[in-house]
């Protein structure tokens, strides 16, 4: 897991909009493209920027509680 301790609220925040984007164009791209490379990269890429907005949402959520 990321520390994102050193990140401010706004700096989680936009980086929080960013992932949701790149989860958007990548889900859009998985569904036009075929061929087996080219889906295991982007289930790969997926998997990671999924994994990373969820780290960024519990931190957020954290804060929150604080």
């Amino acid at each position: 897991m990321t520390d994102f301790s050193r990140l401010s609220d706004g700096e989680i925040a936009n980086r929080i909009a960013v992932l949701r984007d790149n989860l958007r164009q990548l889900t859009e791209q998985a569904a036009a493209q075929s061929g087996a490379a080219n889906e295991e990269r982007l289930a790969n890429r997926i998997e990671d920027q999924s994994k990373e907005l969820d780290d960024l949402l519990g931190e957020q959520g954290r804060r929150q509680k604080k």
